[in-house]
């Protein structure tokens, strides 16, 4: 097939989408596809330009990728780097390229990819992509109303407050919540502008953090205890992975460090809690609409009480990441995990439903 893997963007994930990326397109070359792995930010080159046969010369005209640091990127001087200087989201000949292939795998993460607009765009122009619809990307980019979706559906999760730069509570004793308490932006990822919270005088300096990165945020309850994750494919979960950082919690450097955390799948855990997280995991997948594939991130309290953190629509593909962990857990591996994407995307698109959630 000929296949457009979509990464980099304007997100805070920009590099880690990279990564995931560069992961994506050699594995599906290594399966005898033509992949071109392109920028959805800068696309290719300067102007319109004649994509005859680009396919046939695909690795020649693939961005080139290096590895994630553990400083969230400039996206000022990303978009200062951009030759034609629009304001378009989508780069010089992304569309067109995308829609002269069989599927676009979509390895981005976070703002302007993983936020439905994107899906939207690729739906109304007939171009077929990996991953979930725009409707449940939105639901799940959004934290607090992907919560309030899980606790009306039975789906625990922790307790805590939405507010906006414009009525923001900065004394804490306002919040209604008690110390330590966990303050991040409210459509994120990866864990970029996140705090732990032990004081007062803490608590406002998070809160300066985390309007850095947008003009919402959450506030909530720590829960001290176990993180895991929970990949659902095709609305079946596969095996719960625990995460262990070495030290800290799991945050953005964490995440993406070699050896920064252990992670172990299956977890050990009974066999009834790990079914209960895997039956969390499954119906916030179907209360969000969330087909193909997508990761939900739980933690466990010390009593064994249970919380469904958020929903991620387009999980990590990077050498670090949950979802390839818990695949192989199954038996399959990295190679076997894409092509199994485009089949089940494709698949939507065969039954009628590529255009609509569940």
């Amino acid at each position: 097939m000929n296949i457009v893997v979509l990464a980099g963007g304007l997100s805070t994930e920009r590099d880690v989408s990279f990564v995931t990326g560069r992961g994506v397109a050699d594995a599906l070359r290594e399966r005898g596809h033509r992949v071109v792995l392109m920028d959805v930010y800068m696309g290719i080159g300067d102007k319109e330009e004649d994509l005859d046969g680009i396919f046939e010369r695909s690795e020649e005209v693939s961005v080139k990728v290096s590895g994630i640091s553990g400083q969230v990127p400039d996206l000022e001087a990303v978009k200062k780097s951009r030759k034609d200087q629009s304001g378009s989201m989508l780069g010089p000949n992304v569309l067109a390229l995308c829609r002269m292939a069989d599927i676009v795998f979509l390895a981005l993460h976070g703002e302007n990819g993983e936020d439905g607009r994107l899906q939207a765009t690729f739906d109304l122009y007939g171009v077929k992509y990996t991953g979930t619809g725009y409707l449940g990307s939105a639901l799940a980019m959004n934290k607090e109303l992907s919560k309030r979706l899980f606790l009306s559906n039975g789906i625990p999760a922790p307790a805590g407050i939405y507010m906006e730069r414009e009525t923001c509570q900065w004394e804490f004793q306002q919040t209604g919540l008690s110390l330590p308490c966990v303050v991040k932006p409210c459509c994120g990822g990866s864990s970029v502008g996140i705090s732990m919270v032990q004081s007062e005088e803490e608590y406002q300096k998070a809160l300066e953090s985390a309007f850095r990165w947008e003009d919402s945020v959450i506030v909530e309850e720590c829960i001290k205890g176990r993180e895991f994750s929970v990949g659902v494919m095709e609305w079946k979960a596969l095996p719960v992975i625990e995460i262990a950082p070495v030290e800290g919690f799991y945050d953005y450097k964490n995440k993406y460090a070699e050896g920064g955390a252990v992670e172990t799948c299956p977890a050990d855990l009974p066999e009834e809690t790990a079914s209960l997280m895997q039956q969390y995991a499954q119906k916030a997948a179907k209360v969000l609409g969330l087909h193909t594939y997508s990761r939900m991130d739980f933690l466990m309290d010390e009593s064994g009480g249970i919380y469904c953190l958020e929903a991620n629509t387009l999980p990590g593909m990077t050498p670090t990441s949950l979802l390839p962990k818990e695949a192989q857990a199954i038996g399959m591996d990295f190679g076997e995990l894409c092509e199994e994407i485009i089949r089940i995307s494709l698949e939507k698109y065969k039954t009628g439903t590529g255009q609509r959630e569940y």
